[in-house]
């Protein structure tokens, strides 16, 4: 990983779309801090196009598509995007899988989630689960005291003994039936509501994450940054670059880098 201060300017300058993770990488601390919206306000206003891709549940996803300074969000680590278009007051949705798949996969997330929580003590449901339709999240630190990595360790591989894909993020264990990630429903909404195709266009978008779930999208962006928390973490994909802040301040960090290129 090398110094956001390394990004070249002429390849800011080009940048276009701003895709970003949500938890501890423009939030701090469980907060979302009035200098990140404000920070996705400048950025729409100088012309990008912001897109959170999260595993935050639908609930929260068509808040964010309605409420906050973005034009589009990915969420459930994949499951769906929501964009809202203010112009006709009308969501636009994709979803990785129908409503009887999901109604299905929910059944045996719920065997699941009994199974879990038996089997780790201190584990807990995501206080936000009541709002998912596609995922299990399970938490290991946001409102439960912290978890040590074996346990988290424990968590992935119960969910993947099941047939399940399980991703690790700063707080949850984020648990589905299927083979979508961030990256796969990013891709289905670039091309569906911005005409883009992600490959022909890499050079356009830059990406900000901080832990492994990010590990997809940090592999095929070729600008990828990780907010500095991302050192915390041993992964097999990182960021080409790194924020000196953590957190919420290394997202405000890369937006005035990006800001700074467009003069």
């Amino acid at each position: 990983m090398r110094p956001l201060a390394e990004f070249p300017a002429e390849a800011r300058r080009a940048l276009r779309f701003l895709l970003t993770d949500i938890d501890d990488t423009v939030t701090d601390e469980g907060r979302l801090p009035a200098a990140s919206l404000a920070a996705m306000e400048r950025l729409s206003a100088a012309g990008l196009k912001v897109i959170p891709v999260t595993g935050r549940p639908a609930g929260w996803c068509d808040h964010i598509a309605r409420m906050w300074p973005v034009d589009a969000v990915v969420g459930e680590n994949g499951a769906l995007y929501f964009s809202y278009d203010r112009s006709e007051r009308r969501m636009h949705q994709g979803f990785a899988k129908s409503a009887e798949e999901r109604a299905a996969d929910r059944r045996r997330l719920e065997e699941l989630r009994q199974r879990i929580l038996e089997t780790v003590p201190g584990s807990g449901i995501a206080s936000d689960q009541d709002y998912r339709l596609a995922d299990l999240a399970i938490d290991f630190c946001e409102d439960v005291a912290p978890l040590p990595d074996h346990a988290v360790a424990q968590i992935v591989r119960l969910f993947e003994e099941a047939g399940a894909t399980a991703k690790v993020s700063s707080i949850h264990v984020n648990g589905w039936f299927g083979q979508y990630d961030k990256l796969t429903m990013t891709r289905r909404c670039l091309s569906e509501r911005f005409d883009l195709d992600l490959d022909a266009a890499n050079a356009e978008i830059v990406f900000a994450g901080d832990s492994p779930n990010d590990q997809p999208m940090f592999a095929v962006f070729e600008h990828s940054v990780g907010v500095a928390n991302v050192r915390d973490f041993a992964l097999e994909a990182p960021p080409r670059w790194v924020t000196q802040g953590r957190s919420a301040a290394g997202f405000q960090e890369l937006a005035d880098a990006i800001l700074d290129a467009r003069g």
